[in-house]
């Protein structure tokens, strides 16, 4: 029996910005699945599997003609639901030639992929992503298209911010992330982790959008829900505003968003974003949030990136189990947790642990 995959089938995974999918094919690998999106005439998009019925061709290398996907190699034609609707050279269509249609569906500025058994697949388990919406709160995001790391490291990154003060040293790390408490809570698909981090000196990004002089609380609430996403509220006030208390109107409040894809065992796509609910109109300030944040190599995403594939390069060579955890890993357990008990439901209880020991 071939190794099982480290990563949940029946589960909606982001597969584009809903802005990236247009009149062109767009060739996604999804949990170890070829795909090719589209938009129809009609606005709503296509899945179809990436390889053409007859010999396997790409569908991408093909083109679109109307609603239906031309193959790139003999002609054959196929519909949005897969299938097809022309063979070169005969009037007799084979009744079997198809390819898989996926079920995808667009919600919170992006398109959303179930690349497991299609029957259960529900719109209504999309996971809640409100923050990306573009209403009440603002930002421009992007992905990491094939990030070389397992997905699940992403989701160790986002779920101990005890990593911000060694790897963001210069913007949003702060030795009082080391030093103060947090809480972990949990339900079956979600964890979240809170820190509170009363009467500190402000890091310099968060100084530099609070305006303000003196000391402030700073707050990390982040909410995981399973397989792989995750929203980060995030911020700073003054000290003694009242914060903690939950009055954070004297304060600036951010969340960084994360909707995590499995591509293969050791690659995945990470779309991100970092958005606010202040100063919504001032674009000036979302083009240097994001800047911020993904700069040629110099913005806090772009850090992370360094370390989550040079973490995988050394998990290659030397794939030791399980890893070693501390205290601060509590809340990426409970999402890995998680993660193995959806692998276990879908392989009939038969238990497979991810590498976090536990």
């Amino acid at each position: 029996m071939p190794d099982p995959k480290p990563f949940p089938l029946d589960a909606w995974y982001a597969a584009a910005w809903s802005h990236e999918i247009g009149r062109d094919l767009a060739a996604r690998t999804v949990c170890g699945k070829d795909i090719v999106l589209y938009r129809r005439t009609d606005g709503r998009v296509a899945a179809l599997e990436d390889a053409c019925w007859h010999r396997l061709l790409p569908l991408s290398l093909g083109r679109l003609e109307g609603d239906q996907v031309v193959c790139g190699y003999h002609g054959l034609v196929f519909n949005g639901d897969g299938r097809c609707t022309f063979m070169p050279a005969q009037k007799t269509i084979n009744p079997s030639a198809c390819v898989h249609a996926y079920p995808v569906a667009e919600r919170h500025r992006l398109v959303w992929l179930w690349p497991g058994d299609p029957a259960l697949a529900d719109p209504a388990t999309i996971p809640d992503f409100h923050w990306n919406d573009g209403t009440e709160w603002v930002g421009e995001g992007g992905t990491f298209y094939g990030l070389r790391c397992d997905w699940r490291l992403v989701v160790d990154n986002l779920m101990d911010l005890t990593h911000e003060t060694y790897v963001h040293a210069g913007s949003i790390g702060h030795d009082a992330i080391l030093e103060s408490p947090f809480e972990v809570t949990h339900t079956d698909r979600t964890a979240t982790v809170t820190r509170w981090m009363i009467d500190i000196e402000p890091p310099p990004f968060w100084a530099g959008l609070l305006g303000k002089p003196g000391r402030v609380d700073r707050w990390q609430i982040i909410h995981f829900q399973a397989p792989g996403v995750i929203a980060g509220d995030v911020g700073v006030a003054p000290t003694g505003t009242g914060a903690p208390q939950g009055d954070r109107s004297q304060g600036v409040n951010g969340c960084f968003l994360a909707a995590l894809t499995p591509e293969t065992e050791t690659s995945c796509h990470y779309h991100w974003n970092f958005v606010r609910n202040f100063r919504r109109d001032d674009d000036a300030l979302t083009r240097a949030i994001q800047k911020g944040h993904v700069n040629e190599g110099k913005g806090v995403y772009d850090q992370d990136h360094v370390v989550l594939e040079a973490q995988q390069r050394a998990i290659d060579r030397n794939p030791r189990m399980p890893f070693y955890n501390l205290n601060i890993d509590a809340g990426a357990l409970w999402a890995r947790r998680m993660i193995d008990r959806m692998l276990e439901a879908e392989r009939g209880g038969r238990h497979v642990p991810s590498q976090a020991a536990e």
